[in-house]
Formats: C-alpha cells, sequence, structure tokens
C-alpha cells in the first residue's frame, strides 16, 4: 500500500506595498459645496478639530477660493472617523494619502 502524498506546498510572496505605506499619513479633505454658509463651515471646523477661529476662517476660506482643504491629517484609522464625523455634519469630505 502506498504512503499518502503530502499536501501540496504553495510559496507565498508577502505584499510589502500596503505594509510600506502604512506610515504615509492621510488627509482629510472638505470640498466647497453650494449648501452651507462659510460661518458654518468655520463653525464645524471649530468644534469637531477645536482649531482657533482664525485657523477655521483660513481653512474655509481655502474651501471657498480653492474649492476643498485639507483639515486633519494622521493614520488611516483616525481620518476616516474625522471624515465620518465631518458627513454627520453636512460637509462634503473625502479622505486621500498624503
Amino acid at each position: 500500500m502506498a504512503a499518502p502524498l503530502p499536501a501540496p506546498t504553495r510559496q507565498v510572496e508577502q505584499d510589502f506595498a500596503e505594509d510600506s505605506t502604512a506610515d504615509v499619513p492621510w488627509q482629510a479633505i472638505v470640498w466647497n459645496d453650494p449648501v452651507n454658509l462659510m460661518s458654518y463651515v468655520t463653525y464645524v471646523l471649530q468644534k469637531l478639530f477645536g482649531y482657533p477661529e482664525p485657523k477655521a476662517t483660513a481653512l474655509m476660506l481655502d474651501v471657498h477660493h480653492k474649492g476643498k482643504a485639507a483639515v486633519s491629517s494622521g493614520d488611516k484609522d483616525k481620518i476616516e472617523g474625522d471624515v465620518a464625523k465631518l458627513h454627520a455634519a453636512g460637509l462634503w469630505a473625502t479622505m486621500q494619502k498624503a
């Protein structure tokens, strides 16, 4: 009687591309929209991120004049949370690698 064949082994290469980008910071981007008042955007940035009024106003003006502004940065999990908070406040926001 023949002995059973060993299970085939497969060489698996690790994909280091994702590991090497883990340290890359992410950014939360707020986009200009036709709905929210500039004063409201300033208010949201102050309340969510604790920015002083001058910094929140400067970011709001970037959103208004340039169409977008990076309002926070950090690891992916933090930025996902920030974007969710911005959405809950009614702002248009996305995330991207910095």
